[in-house]
């Protein structure tokens, strides 16, 4: 660890989908990252209103420890003489605590191991660039989709972005202005699946120091500016066993294998409750509508932008097919939707579940009696559904335990509550000035 940083700070992210943290002095930073950072249970039952729920066991009395992971440091480029550790929650005596959404997906990546597979993964973030002036909040430009004119506008913004994440061991796959007004999208090289929620909070600090850098303000939120394209940040996925991608067959229906079907049921099955982790704001729902190319749908197709879950045809070998969840968005805990992602796979394994038939159309042009019989459901259309829908499913409420899933469900029926008092601009100010 380099001696010319004088903070490092300790993140992590909470049930809001916010990142929070402490930072340790270079003096005491050996003794912090042995022991921790003492931090009380109560900021996991913390809203993004930073209101605090009412959860047993998250109040005024109890302790945590904000233990870094040494192998995530990173100095970090926006910020003279800081670095930065991705961190877990543990209890006092080091053991692992239950509230803690790190170890959450640190234990599904065992379970999964446990089986013989490795997941791989990378989030596909789209994002608003624009300026912050009081109550407001401008795009940066009116620029179409992949414009050249898109790329001039924000090319200086762009080129300090990449080299930052570059320097933080981040690889930059592609980058290019997006459907709306300032809307860009900068995907992240895939990893396994701890490393890849790392690499999304890692990339969710860096384009908001950048941009507040030169002046502007960048917004993760997933319907920032309304009437405006929103902002998703989709998941590809693939499993790995032996060093090959065991989603890939050839021979198979879009070369998808028996195995990656079997996962991809299980992921349908359980993407009613899953959406309450993946879009976790109530500013999601602005976002998942029908024929948004947002997955509004529980169903899969082949390249289909407007299912669920689309099967992504190789580009190049035939190892790189791997699956999109399309209702995922940078206001959910990523550890949580990884986490919750990976059991809903494997019970699709597990228990052998059938994918069905794959939609070739938008699921939105069917009539309702089409999508009865090819058992295409509409997603929950509001925070509140998706919650109850999570509830219901005992699969995802036993993975994440009952301190973890009665946090997460008490945080976000507050925020809920606290929206349904307020307008559409309220909500949505408040959405792009927390993410």
């Amino acid at each position: 660890m380099r001696t010319n940083v004088s903070l490092t700070r300790f993140l992590y992210v909470d049930h809001g989908g916010v990142v929070r943290g402490k930072a340790a002095a270079t003096s005491r930073l050996a003794e912090r990252v042995e022991s921790g950072i003492g931090h009380t249970r109560a900021m996991m039952a913390m809203s993004m209103m930073d209101e605090l729920a009412p959860v047993d066991g998250m109040g005024p009395v109890g302790e945590v420890r904000i233990k870094p992971d040494t192998s995530t440091w990173v100095t970090l480029p926006y910020a003279p003489r800081a670095a930065a550790m991705l961190a877990d929650q543990v209890n006092p005596d080091g053991s692992p605590w239950d509230g803690c959404a790190r170890t959450f997906l640190k234990q599904a990546v065992a379970e999964l191991a446990a089986e013989g597979f490795e997941l791989q993964a990378s989030f596909e973030p789209e994002f608003t660039l624009g300026r912050h002036e009081g109550a407001s909040f401008t795009p940066i430009d009116e620029s179409l989709c992949y414009s050249a004119t898109g790329f001039h506008l924000a090319h200086d913004y762009t080129i300090d972005l990449v080299g930052a994440l570059i320097r933080q061991g981040l690889e930059v796959e592609h980058y290019y202005p997006e459907l709306g007004h300032g809307q860009q999208e900068v995907p992240i090289r895939h990893a396994t699946a701890l490393r890849a929620a790392d690499n999304h909070v890692l990339l969710r600090e860096t384009v908001r120091a950048v941009a507040i850098g030169q002046g502007l303000w960048a917004s993760f939120a997933p319907k920032p500016v309304p009437g405006q394209a929103g902002n998703g940040a989709h998941l590809h996925a693939s499993l790995w066993a032996s060093g090959a991608n065991v989603f890939a067959y050839p021979a198979g229906a879009y070369g998808l294998s028996d195995l990656g079907y079997r996962f991809l049921a299980g992921v349908l099955a359980h993407l009613p409750g899953l959406v309450a982790l993946t879009c976790g704001t109530v500013n999601s729902y602005r976002r998942l509508t029908p024929s948004s190319w947002s997955g509004a749908f529980a169903c899969y197709g082949p390249d289909n932008r407007e299912a669920a879950l689309r099967i992504c045809s190789p580009i190049g070998p035939g190892g790189s097919v791997n699956l999109e969840l399309k209702p995922v968005d940078s206001t959910g805990n990523p550890y949580l939707a990884l986490g919750a992602f990976i059991h809903a796979g494997l019970d699709g394994i597990r228990r052998s579940l059938p994918a069905g038939e794959p939609l070739l159309a938008d699921p939105a042009t069917l009539s309702a009696a089409e999508r009865a019989r090819l058992s295409v459901a509409r997603l929950p259309a509001s925070l509140p559904a998706a919650l109850d829908a999570l509830e219901a499913d005992s699969c995802l409420m036993s993975a994440l335990g009952p301190l973890r899933s009665a946090a997460y469900l008490a945080v976000k029926r507050s925020e809920a509550e606290h929206f349904r008092n307020n307008d559409t601009e309220y909500e949505c100010r408040h959405h792009w000035l927390k993410f």
